[in-house]
């Protein structure tokens, strides 16, 4: 029984043509190339990038990350706002962004435009109807964080803040793996015992990644009452658990006085004992609120209230963290 030939390409000849799922296997590996460079490329692009956690949520982490981008951009910096929590993006609404579309040219992902020229990428840009669940598996969504990392034309940033969903699982490791020259986590909490115990784990995650943490800023942390009386008169304010907080009203009868709704102190205390900065405190102020559902957030709507001061006060700690850093490991040791 004769052997079947040996087909054999000699020179000249054409070569076999791949086969289809060969053909998807290297069209794949060529965009995972391009991705990377493209994501290289991005990291020289952007000079900070900072990431915003928490260890879980209601602690009011996106207000946060939106309002230290809007801080950074008050002072006519160039700012980003990446919004990767993929199965509840909200940070559009925050930033007057509802019912926003992606650009894309050639391949490009162009991000929206919000106030004080930050500029946006959220999931829910790609959303039909805001009330559609976004129901992904892990590689899949992974899939999506990766793109929205190398696929996005940020152009030339100051800083770009990327804002997680609570707790720490697939989305800060997936950043924290492709995104390059990461500056380090910002950890928000608020005073209550269970969200310090979980701020505390996302420090230890972020130890775990080797990736630095900026510091600690408690959030929601007093909420300051204030009111007129006659000149050097003596209040006495209700404060939560039967205490009372005594006030005198100054020369010109202004008075205000800060009930600890949340206890007080904890993001600090825990700062201290894991040994990182504690970057400050944001009051508690029913403006965020409003704020978010009109898609004005307070830094916008009141640029010299006590809120955007506060603000400013942590967004300066950062900036001496981040940019002191930087330029420490720019010497050259000879």
């Amino acid at each position: 029984m004769a052997e079947s030939p040996v087909k054999v390409n000699l020179p000249g000849d054409a070569p076999a043509s791949p086969s289809p799922e060969d053909q998807k296997k290297m069209e794949a590996a060529y965009n995972q190339m391009k991705r990377k460079m493209a994501i290289s490329e991005m990291g020289k692009a952007i000079k900070h990038k900072i990431m915003v956690l928490s260890g879980k949520g209601g602690v009011g982490k996106s207000t946060v990350a939106t309002g230290l981008a809007l801080s950074l951009a008050q002072q006519g910096l160039k700012v980003g706002l990446l919004d990767i929590d993929i199965t509840g993006p909200n940070v559009p609404k925050m930033m007057g962004l509802d019912g926003r579309r992606l650009n894309v040219e050639a391949g490009r992902i162009h991000p929206a435009e919000g106030h004080l020229g930050v500029k946006v990428i959220s999931m829910a840009f790609l959303l039909e109807d805001e009330d559609t669940p976004v129901v992904w598996r892990g590689p899949i969504k992974l899939g999506a964080i990766q793109q929205f990392i190398g696929d996005v034309e940020w152009g030339n940033l100051d800083y770009l803040i990327i804002d997680f969903p609570p707790g720490t699982s697939d989305e800060p490791l997936t950043v924290a793996q492709n995104l390059p020259d990461i500056d380090g986590m910002v950890i928000v909490t608020t005073p209550q015992d269970v969200a310090l115990m979980d701020s505390r784990k996302s420090i230890t995650f972020a130890n775990s990644l080797k990736v630095d943490v900026i510091g600690v800023i408690e959030n929601m942390s007093g909420y300051t009452i204030r009111g007129k009386a006659p000149a050097g008169v003596e209040l006495e304010l209700a404060a939560p658990g039967g205490k009372t907080i005594a006030i005198t009203a100054d020369g010109d009868g202004n008075w205000s006085g800060t009930l600890d709704i949340f206890k007080a102190g904890g993001g600090e205390k825990t700062a201290i004992e894991f040994g990182v900065p504690f970057l400050g405190k944001i009051p508690f102020d029913p403006g965020f609120v409003r704020g978010g559902d009109d898609g004005v957030h307070r830094i916008v709507s009141e640029p010299e209230g006590s809120s955007s001061i506060a603000f400013g006060e942590v967004v300066t700690q950062i900036q001496t963290i981040v940019e002191t850093d930087s330029a420490g490991s720019s010497l050259e040791i000879i």
